[in-house]
């Protein structure tokens, strides 16, 4: 099933040079094709009954989730227990070698200790099993080699199916790890899914990601207030604000009445629209006469990520968003200039 039919030499050290480098786009294409068939190999042939076992054990966990491995599988495991920590479960990476020299000091009985390893006879995770197994741990072997030293070892053990490596010299773990990386990471989801995480909890999770601020940050979390504001009287005149036009970096003025209720909105884009109908009429004319006085308006308990979307909305974009209250006061002002800055 997808072999490799390409022969490969070994090169002298003298003919390493560039301009013997190529690459071949129909060999390109065979290698993804190859690996695309390997992986097929292991989704067709996975026991889905030994990784049920897998699932609710770490499910039934009432200690820390560690996973070890060596080398490329070292790699995989740490990348599946920084996703269950990200998820809220309590996971951990111990190195097998550091184990050994002190690091064991952090296993207890209730933890549970899996293990990754291609061919199941790593020298390190061999001697690291039986001391985890005297510290009362319950150890799982995921392999993909059989059979091998850590399944006599261990309490559960998981078998993905392996065809052979994509390297051509089938040495290079880069099938195993691939296939170690999907069960691992399918296996985190449906934790995520028999935990019943919501949004909110995930989000908690990542407050400096764009998807915890689209589900954390709320409009008052990101708006400009108090001085920062832009604000004028409607029978102020256009040409006396042109500096609070520009100083407050907002594009705009909120027009507002001595109880710093929102009476409308005056842009740099009705500025030039009123210089241009108007021409010298413009020194006469207050913000009042020329303000919108519907403009688009969110609260501050709302969502960052809806003021985005409402910003966007039809019949055209605005760049910016009066923030009020119940009583239609002026609390805020929410830009996309500031919530691009944000990470939204």
């Amino acid at each position: 099933m997808g072999s490799l039919s390409l022969s490969f030499t070994d090169p002298q050290p003298q003919e390493m040079n560039i301009s013997s480098q190529k690459l071949d786009k129909t060999h390109l294409l065979n290698l993804f094709k190859c690996q695309q068939n390997y992986l097929n190999h292991f989704f067709h042939n996975l026991d889905i009954s030994q990784t049920l076992a897998f699932t609710e054990a770490l499910l039934k966990a009432q200690g820390t989730i560690f996973f070890s491995g060596v080398g490329k599988s070292g790699f995989v495991a740490q990348k599946i227990s920084q996703t269950l920590v990200s998820l809220g479960i309590k996971s951990g990476f111990l190195s097998p070698v550091d184990a050994l020299h002190g690091d064991i000091g952090i296993l207890s009985a209730e933890d549970l200790l899996v293990l990754f390893s291609k061919s199941g006879n790593s020298e390190e995770l061999l001697k690291l099993a039986p001391c985890a197994r005297a510290k009362g741990v319950y150890l799982v072997s995921v392999t993909s080699v059989a059979p091998n030293g850590l399944t006599r070892m261990c309490d559960l053990n998981v078998h993905l199916p392996l065809e052979r490596e994509l390297c051509p010299f089938d040495l290079a773990p880069v099938t195993s790890t691939a296939i170690q990386m999907v069960f691992g990471d399918t296996v985190a989801i449906a934790l995520m899914g028999a935990r019943n995480l919501s949004k909110e909890e995930y989000a908690s999770n990542h407050p400096a990601g764009r998807i915890g601020k689209c589900l954390i940050f709320k409009v008052k979390d990101v708006m400009k207030k108090k001085d920062e504001l832009p604000v004028c009287r409607e029978q102020d005149l256009i040409m006396d604000l042109l500096v609070e036009l520009t100083s407050k970096g907002c594009g705009c003025l909120l027009v507002i009445n001595d109880d710093y209720h929102l009476l409308g909105t005056f842009t740099d884009g009705d500025l030039r629209r009123t210089l241009k109908a108007s021409g010298e009429g413009i020194f006469k004319l207050t913000v009042g006469e020329m303000c919108n006085r519907n403009p688009r308006t969110i609260g501050p308990e709302a969502m960052a990520v809806e003021a985005m979307q409402k910003m966007e909305s039809p019949p055209s974009p605005v760049q910016f968003l009066p923030v009020i209250n119940d009583e239609n006061v002026v609390i805020g002002i929410v830009t996309l200039h500031g919530l691009v800055s944000a990470g939204l």
